[in-house]
């Protein structure tokens, strides 16, 4: 499975599929295995992340990851990021494509519905 978001790869095309219960769930098994370990293992982030440089942040609704459209995210987890002096590995040799998106989409699924629409919105969908 390839990058490609649902609908023909349009702008502002579904990519992550937070409401798919399989996909989800395989998300959750790969999310503990690979990025618990830093951003907690119920998304809340490395202790101090938001007040200390470097802290892996929150992926839950008190953090950021949502301000970002989904295909930046998909970016930033397969090629990783210098952000705040701390620096995220890129996964790109290590998860698929689908594994990353099954990730992505358990930490969507954790969000608030008012979370989800506003990434929603910020990746271009109504």
């Amino acid at each position: 499975m390839g990058l490609r978001p649902r609908g023909g790869g349009k702008a502002g095309a579904q990519i992550l599929r937070p409401d798919d219960a399989a996909l989800v769930a395989q998300g959750r098994r790969i999310y503990r295995a690979n990025c618990a370990a830093c951003h907690g293992p119920a998304l809340q982030g490395e202790p101090g992340w938001r007040t200390t440089a470097g802290k892996a942040p929150a992926h839950d609704a008190s953090g950021h990851t949502w301000h970002h459209p989904e295909k930046m995210l998909l970016m930033i987890t397969k090629q990783g990021t210098m952000m705040r002096g701390g620096r995220m590995p890129g996964f790109s040799g290590q998860l698929s494509d689908g594994q990353i998106i099954a990730v992505l989409s358990y930490i969507k699924s954790r969000w608030p519905d008012e979370i989800r629409a506003a990434n929603d919105r910020v990746s271009g969908r109504p």
